[in-house]
Order: structure tokens, then C-alpha cells, then sequence
């Protein structure tokens, strides 16, 4: 059969035997029915969630005359901005509940919470939250992007009982009524975002998140393949909580569960110790998929240059690393032990300097100096971490936050831990696939072949995922894997 695979703004095409088995999210298996997409019913649906709320009052008992607001809204990494996306949908509501309990318009803050990622420009501002809400309040100067590394509006909560540090950001730590608007999607971090998850990434400091985002937590067993049961997602519960208690009240959640195409299945709203559990009980009806009837010898996927993380993330060398990884993290279940991925990649040497400015330095550190596998690198994190010129960039620049990489090296080790070879096709420059200790291959059916000699005999079971980076992504499993406890 033919097939089309993703490669840098393009895709390339392969033959791969007729008994390949297709997966692409949304159509190979359906989603759960989505809400009806126009905005007046999306609107009522989220109105009817945060009027009643689980396990806390409404918004509009929360709210009176002289109460601040934060919204806290994530980036423009996950959630849809289409004109009824859920950010759109649910800060509207918000605001109407806030307003009928006396809330006035000065006394509400917008809050990005990019956490170590980019702080948002103003075009993605204008674009997540749309040009109603934008003009709104970005010329009151009630707009804004979190900055970790800004003393002055970051406040240091201690420690949980785990011991894990808990910095976080001042302005939501301040208010009377902090709101996280969240999305319960499936992640490879932990099995969702929304919840715990996007405060305690989204609104901290690299300190905090260097207690899970790093090999001892995301290399434990627990960690691969995905689950809401890992040391990760407990640590991201705990860390929300500590933050919870410190500031004498819980979070105001609107967090909404979404389809392959960031569409509402449903909204759930409350206290997120009550409501998250609840959410993801739907949730896992969209996300982990029982699929196969037998596991993979082989995965085949491709990398456009542009996903996820912004331009560069399918050519950035520890980006590419990271993507490899989060298949294996979220099909883990239906690989063999021996299993061999092939990645269609342009791979052409564009680091993207502005928004990794500090990704070559790393590339040309793991080239050197005993470093064997990436986990080696994770003794230059606090070095890099503290670089000035590094944190200046994220600051005031739109780049990534140092930190940040290397919680992408401690997941891009995964893919090595887990796979037999790892080949990457078309490269353009494949000397750098190479330092990263990937295989190269000029096409899909030169890879296959080689790996059938290597590694996975004359007839592998193959598992082709088109469209894996373009759509939200799910969890494959087995057709007979007890899913009562993930």
C-alpha cells in the first residue's frame, strides 16, 4: 500500500506492505460525539459547568465588588484556537459569572501560563484568546505571559512533603480568584494536561520543575508507557495541592475534555482534586484506543518541520529527539521489546537559534567529553539553567527557557531505552541525525529493509501512524489490555 508520511513542510511517500496496520487519530477509530461545535451551545454547555462546579461554589458565590481575578490560560502549544475553542468559550463564561458577582473589569489579570516555554507574543495573544477578548484588555495592560525568572513577581512556597520545591508565579498567588482554564488532552507527560498539571508546569519555576521533568522520574518504569499513575503525575497533583494550601483556597478549574481536532467532548469545572479524576474518566474513552491484536515489530511515522513546539521542532535535533520519544511513550503498550521506528524527516540543519537559542551548544556538548547518551547531559542542567544570556532570551526574546532542554534530553532518551534502531529517512543533513545516534536512510523502503536483516525479520508486523504530529495524538493499546487503571 502507499502512504504519505510528513516530512518538513511536505510529505513523502512510501510503499509498505499491504498487511500494515493504519492508525489515524479520529478517523481509524471515532472520537466520542463532540458538543455541538456552534458558539451559543458551547457557551450554555460551559455556563452550566461552572454554575455547578464539583467539590467548591460557583463562580459567581466566589465572586464580589473588590475580588481580583487571575485567568490562568495555556500557550499556544496545545488546546485549538478556532472561534469556538475552548479558551474562547470558557473565559467569556467566566468573565459573565464574575461580572453578575460584582467583579469589576480592572480587578481581572490574563495570565499565559508558558511556563518554561516561550512567553506568548502578542500575535499568539491575539490569537488564543481572538480579537474581542484581545481588545478587550491587552490595552489595559491586563494581558500578560509568565516569567519564572522575574524575582519581583515570583513567590517561593517551600517544599512539598516529598521535598520537592514549589515556586510559583505571584500575580495568581495574590488574587482572590485564581481560574485555571485547562484542556483534559492526552499527554505524554503524565496521561493530561488541565488539572494539576497546568499549574504546576505552567505557573512555576525551573527549580520546581526539575523535580520531575528529569532521567530519575521519567525513566522510572512507571513513566513508559503513559498513565495517570506515574511518579510524575503524582508529583504534579502534589505540587498543585501545595500550592493550594499555601494560598488558603483551591483553584477555580474549567478544564474541558477534547477531541483529535481540540473540539469539547465536555467540560468539567470545580476543585481539581474532585474534578480532574472526573475528567478523565471521560477522557480515557477518546484517548487510550484498544487497537491491536498483536504488537509491532515496526512503527512508521514522519516529522513535519513546524508541530507542537513551533518551527523547528520536526529539524531541531533534541526536538526531534523528544517527538521520537512521546510516540513510544504513548504506544508503548502495543511495541515489542525489539520494536524499530522509522521517521521520515527533512532533518536539514535548522535549529531554530531565536527559539532554541541555546540547542546547538548542547548538540556540539553531547558530541564530546564521554557524553554516551543523553541522560549524560543531565549534569549541565543547573549550568545552564542559570546562564544570564540564556534566561535574557526567554525573558525578553520569545525563547525557550534553558531548562527546558533538558527536560526534553530526559525524554528523548526514551526512545533509545525502548527501540531496537531508530532510522531516520531523507535527511538533508544526516550527519546530525547520526550524532544523536539515530540510523539514516535515503527512503521509508530502504529503511524497512535494512531493519528486516537487522533486527525484526522478513515479515514484521508494521504499525504506520500518518498524520501522528498534525492531529491530537492518542494512546494505542492492545484490544485485551485492561485499561481499569490507567
Amino acid at each position: 500500500m502507499k502512504l504519505d508520511f510528513e516530512y518538513g513542510h511536505g510529505l513523502m511517500s512510501a510503499n509498505l506492505p499491504d498487511n500494515t496496520d493504519v492508525f489515524i487519530p479520529g478517523k481509524t477509530v471515532p472520537d466520542p460525539e463532540c458538543l455541538p461545535q456552534d458558539w451559543d451551545s458551547l457557551y450554555q454547555a460551559t455556563l452550566d459547568s461552572i454554575r455547578n462546579p464539583y467539590g467548591m461554589p460557583a463562580l459567581k458565590e466566589l465572586a464580589a465588588p473588590g475580588k481580583t481575578v487571575v485567568f490562568v490560560i495555556p500557550d499556544i502549544v496545545k488546546g485549538g484556537c478556532q472561534p469556538t475553542a475552548h479558551r474562547k468559550v470558557s473565559i467569556r463564561a467566566c468573565l459573565d459569572e464574575l461580572y453578575a458577582g460584582g467583579v469589576e473589569k480592572k480587578d481581572i489579570l490574563f495570565m499565559f501560563s508558558n511556563g518554561l516555554h516561550p512567553r506568548a507574543t502578542v500575535g499568539e495573544m491575539k490569537q488564543i484568546l481572538g480579537e474581542e477578548l484581545f481588545n478587550e484588555f491587552y490595552w489595559t495592560n491586563q494581558i500578560t505571559s509568565h516569567d519564572s525568572e522575574d524575582p519581583d513577581h515570583m513567590v517561593d512556597l517551600g517544599v512539598t512533603d516529598r521535598g520537592d520545591p514549589v515556586l510559583m508565579n505571584k500575580y495568581v498567588f495574590d488574587c482572590d480568584i485564581p481560574i485555571l482554564i485547562g484542556h483534559t488532552q492526552g499527554n505524554p507527560y503524565g496521561g493530561y494536561s488541565g488539572g494539576y498539571k497546568h499549574c504546576s508546569t505552567g505557573i512555576t519555576h525551573w527549580r520546581s520543575i526539575a523535580s520531575h521533568h528529569v532521567p530519575k522520574v521519567m525513566h522510572r518504569g512507571d513513566f513508559t508507557p503513559v498513565s495517570g499513575k506515574s511518579l510524575m503525575r503524582t508529583k504534579f497533583d502534589e505540587i498543585g495541592m501545595h500550592m493550594e494550601e499555601k494560598m488558603g483556597h483551591p483553584f477555580f478549574c474549567c478544564d474541558a475534555v477534547l477531541d483529535t481536532y481540540s473540539r469539547q467532548i465536555a467540560i468539567f469545572s470545580g476543585y481539581a482534586k474532585v474534578m480532574q479524576p472526573l475528567s478523565w474518566e471521560v477522557a480515557n474513552k477518546r484517548t487510550y484506543v484498544p487497537f491491536a491484536e498483536e504488537k509491532y515489530d515496526v512503527m512508521v511515522f514522519g516529522m513535519p518541520q513546524d508541530f507542537h513546539y513551533g518551527v523547528g521542532m520536526g529539524t531541531n535535533p533534541i526536538q526531534m529527539m523528544q517527538a521520537l520519544s512521546a510516540q513510544v511513550i504513548r504506544h508503548k503498550r502495543v511495541m515489542k521489546e525489539n520494536c524499530v521506528i522509522i521517521c521520515s524527516s527533512i532533518c536539514n540543519g535548522y535549529f531554530h537559534d531565536e527559539r532554541w537559542p541555546y540547542a546547538r551548544e548542547l548538540y556540539d556538548m553531547f558530541q564530546h567529553d564521554f557524553m554516551q547518551t543523553l541522560p549524560d547531559m543531565d549534569r549541565y542542567g543547573e549550568y545552564f539553567a542559570t546562564r544570564e544570556d540564556y534566561i535574557r532570551k526567554y525573558r525578553f526574546a520569545n525563547a525557550f527557557h534553558p531548562f527546558h532542554a533538558f527536560s526534553m534530553m530526559s525524554c528523548g532518551h526514551i526512545a533509545e531505552m525502548n527501540t531496537s534502531a531508530i532510522y531516520i529517512v531523507g535527511a538533508q543533513e544526516p550527519g546530525i541525525a547520526r550524532g544523536m545516534g539515530l540510523k539514516t536512510r535515503a527512503t521509508i523502503e530502504e529503511a524497512l529493509e535494512d531493519a528486516k536483516k537487522k533486527y525484526v525479520g522478513a515479515n514484521p508486523k508494521i504499525l504506520a501512524l500518518p498524520q501522528t504530529f498534525k492531529v491530537g495524538a492518542v494512546h494505542l493499546c492492545m484490544k485485551d489490555d485492561d485499561l481499569s487503571n490507567v
